[in-house]
């Protein structure tokens, strides 16, 4: 997906059919996300078109954790992965069915533990002693968790942006202590399901992602042989990346889609009551959102023009750098309601925080902009309004909007 994703309305982006500068007097401000339901939904369609039926498709709502993204996603994917009480709650008023989810998470509370097991969700286990936690709120409640184990991998998703297994981590519990472990399930009031591995995240590289794929369904089969109750899920992970800067290529999951098929046909073989699942946050939902500012001055700089606007890193950690990026690179960035104007500037874009971290856009050529144009920042779906530290300065929050 690209800026022609959200097509061109009297000189200005569009989004659902409406212009950026309708969407600011609807919102009542701005700066504003808003997410395109639509793009959302052609994803999931991509997706469904290419996987087996038989491979879940679940909704990591981390990504973007906004209700109404929530609500709409729960109707079309297979199931819905939480990493808190919270959004246990938003996804169960989503209308997730407790079944169809599963809840991760390193130093999950005992709260949070007894709100998994009360209602039924899969809880994937981070630690021995979070097993044993769950043991002891078992025989309180009187309920029998839904576990799987979070397996941390002997080995890494190659060329990912964020490691999330492999070497020592905080989640999941060693490869090589899971044995020991299966062995006392058995005298636990715990129901086993199956084993969830994730080794990395944000990776454009199909080669890489099957790798890891087939990497963690070996190890899981091989993890199997130690238990003692018949497997029926196998969580994957994700890693699926979405192309954020201007050298980066669009994730071409046709050879990913045929190797999920093979795996899943060897699961199939062995364990006919098991599937697959796997876990996509940023890749559903991260290139259906934009960010939206207004420029309230433009100033020259010893010949350097800045936009300066009413949004910055507060609100979109992500855009200015500082998250995950080792290496600074620019979002992509316009002028939202100029978007095919051909005179253009090179400028940056900045924020109002005292920082000069609050770098939304650096020396980029954008279309010549005035006071009062709106600056869009696209790619912005996932990690941006809940991964932002919007309280930093005390200035007024973002708002999001589904369209």
């Amino acid at each position: 997906m690209s800026q022609q994703d959200f097509p061109v309305i009297n000189h200005e982006m569009s989004v659902g059919g409406l212009t950026i500068s309708q969407l600011a007097h609807i919102v009542g401000q701005t700066p504003f996300y808003v997410y395109d339901r639509e793009l959302i939904t052609r994803r999931i369609k991509q997706l469904r078109k290419l996987l087996p039926s038989e491979v879940h498709i679940h909704y990591a709502m981390k990504a973007n954790p906004m209700p109404a993204v929530v609500c709409h996603l729960a109707q079309l994917v297979d199931g819905i992965d939480v990493a808190s009480g919270e959004e246990l709650v938003v996804a169960l008023s989503a209308g997730a069915q407790p079944k169809h989810m599963s809840f991760a998470g390193p130093g999950k509370r005992d709260i949070e533990l007894e709100q998994a097991t009360a209602s039924q969700v899969l809880i994937n286990v981070e630690s021995e002693t979070e097993l044993f936690r769950l043991a002891q709120i078992s025989k309180a409640l009187k309920i029998k968790p839904r576990i799987a184990l979070r397996v941390n991998p002997d080995f890494e998703l190659k060329m990912s942006g964020m490691k999330m297994g492999g070497g020592p981590k905080q989640f999941g519990i060693d490869a090589e202590a899971i044995p020991n472990i299966l062995k006392q399930l058995p005298s636990l009031p715990l129901n086993f399901e199956g084993f969830h591995i994730f080794a990395g995240s944000q990776n454009l590289k199909p080669e890489a992602i099957i790798e890891s794929q087939i990497k963690s369904f070996e190890l899981a089969l091989r993890l199997a042989k130690n238990t003692q109750t018949p497997l029926q899920h196998l969580n994957l992970g994700g890693g699926f990346g979405i192309p954020y800067f201007s050298n980066e290529q669009e994730l071409d999951i046709t050879s990913i889609a045929k190797n999920l098929a093979d795996l899943n046909e060897k699961l199939k073989q062995q364990y006919p009551q098991a599937h697959l699942t796997i876990e996509l946050g940023r890749y559903l939902v991260g290139e259906a959102g934009l960010y939206i500012c207004q420029i309230v001055e433009k100033k020259i700089s010893r010949g350097q023009t800045y936009l300066v606007v009413d949004g910055g890193m507060h609100h979109h950690l992500a855009a200015s750098g500082h998250f995950g990026q080792v290496i600074r690179k620019n979002f992509p960035v316009t002028i939202a309601n100029k978007v095919d104007t051909l005179e253009t500037e090179l400028v940056s874009v900045v924020g109002p925080l005292c920082t000069p971290m609050d770098l939304l856009a650096d020396q980029m050529d954008l279309p010549k902009a005035d006071v009062g144009d709106y600056v869009a920042i696209l790619q912005s779906g996932a990690y941006g309004f809940s991964a932002s530290p919007q309280l930093f300065l005390s200035h007024p929050r973002p708002r999001e909007i589904l369209i």
